[in-house]
């Protein structure tokens, strides 16, 4: 049996570790060939491939990013796309795929299985937004950075008595601030589940300050100020259609200082969250995530993506898994509240 491995969307922590649990169960439990494709969907289209064998996932466990390199390549938005896909694997033999991605990356293995082509998926995105899974590796490696940026902020902000707004990675969904800044102790957190009132956000630094302790404020790059627009980065659209989003921690931050007279920054830890070696709760779980895909593979279950539920692995359907964005509910937001201001 050949099956191919593809990872799409954004790079995250811990794709490594999904490959190489893929390949080492693949050959050396079911004498499998592995074939990786490169560049995410582009791959299979392109045919653009390379065999994976034990040699190549030795040493790939600690390393963040991807040996196979990604892309924002969605197939349906390309004429012939879904054609070609089927005449690669056809021409290299290829039996199953397994995407690791999100939510476009596993949108578009659920159609392609529709349109006859074996693929399980591995669920992908720091973002944990991901729905009928528990949690997505590289989740665990986002906060982490995100909250020892936030440790080390509210040194250099207390020494100059001032107000730091941090933003962080967080589109639709603020897991991301919601955790890191619990974990950090943030003074503030914002997130694109719940529009904010600049009035209160204020009253909040205020009363930080009173108390002779400078704020932080952690907001997603997805929050929104009531009655407000996402803040656009600039106008650009990938192929899923996702307009590229920035600049509401810069607003924030000048909001802030014009309302209380104090000095105020703004700090966006960007890309820098997806980046460099994955934590070891990443490194087990995107492991398990793999081995748990060879396993759907080896069962002929297609159209599946393993998930996390409580500490179990187990399949839903690819349909389930990417019918909508899983949220920060209201009942954790209000805890969190607890500790604002």
């Amino acid at each position: 049996m050949r099956v191919g491995v593809l990872t799409g969307g954004g790079d995250c922590p811990g794709l490594n570790a999904v490959i190489r649990a893929v390949v080492r169960k693949g050959i050396e439990v079911h004498d499998w060939e592995i074939v990786g494709f490169k560049n995410g969907w582009q791959g299979p289209i392109s045919g653009d491939s390379r065999p994976l064998g034990l040699d190549d996932v030795e040493d790939i466990l600690t390393r963040g990013g991807t040996i196979l390199r990604s892309s924002r390549t969605n197939p349906y938005k390309i004429d012939g796309g879904v054609d070609a896909i089927k005449a690669t694997m056809a021409a290299q033999h290829i039996d199953a795929l397994v995407a690791i991605g999100g939510e476009d990356t596993l949108g578009v293995a659920k159609r392609l299985t529709d349109d006859g082509i074996g693929v399980v998926g591995v669920p992908k995105t720091i973002d944990n937004d991901l729905g009928a899974t528990d949690y997505t590796f590289g989740f665990d490696t986002a906060v982490s950075i995100a909250t020892e940026a936030i440790d080390r902020l509210h040194t250099t902000a207390e020494s100059h008595h001032r107000a730091l707004v941090v933003e962080v990675m967080g589109r639709h969904a603020g897991w991301i601030a919601l955790h890191s800044g619990l974990a950090g102790g943030a003074s503030v957190i914002l997130t694109p589940e719940r529009e904010f009132s600049v009035d209160q956000v204020v009253k909040w630094v205020e009363r930080r300050f009173e108390r002779e302790y400078a704020p932080i404020i952690v907001v997603a790059e997805g929050a929104l100020p009531a009655g407000g627009r996402e803040s656009l980065l600039n106008g650009e659209k990938d192929a899923f259609g996702h307009v590229r989003l920035g600049g509401i921690g810069t607003w924030l931050a000048e909001e802030i200082a014009e309302r209380t007279g104090k000095e105020s920054r703004a700090v966006v830890l960007g890309h820098v969250q997806r980046g460099g070696t994955p934590t070891a709760y990443d490194r087990v779980l995107a492991t398990r995530f793999g081995l748990h895909a060879v396993d759907a593979v080896a069962d002929g279950d297609f159209g599946v993506m393993v998930a996390l539920k409580g500490t179990d692995i187990v399949r839903v359907k690819l349909s389930e898994a990417t019918a909508e964005l899983k949220t920060v509910p209201t009942e954790r937001y209000e805890e969190a509240e607890v500790f604002f201001g």
